[in-house]
């Protein structure tokens, strides 16, 4: 028979072990974003990181909006 704190310090491994997988997949896909649009930037705006950067504004709060058609997810910011 096996000892329940044996079996919970198992389960939290793999808890700790799925949200760490998580966390590196999130990070990974914030990375490749970046720099995709680091290479926008270069390529179709000539390096102007300033109208980039509003561009990404602009098309950050249309993808916010979309969805229920009104920005409450940045009202408490």
């Amino acid at each position: 028979m096996k000892n329940n704190n044996d079996h919970s310090l198992a389960y939290i491994l793999r808890y700790f072990a799925r949200n760490l997988l998580v966390v590196i997949g999130l990070v990974s896909v914030w990375r490749g974003v970046w720099y995709v649009l680091d290479a926008f930037d270069i390529v179709a705006l000539k390096g102007n990181h300033f109208l980039g950067g509003l561009i990404g504004i602009a098309l950050g709060l249309l993808l916010l909006y979309l969805p229920d058609k009104d920005l409450k997810e940045i009202q408490k910011l």
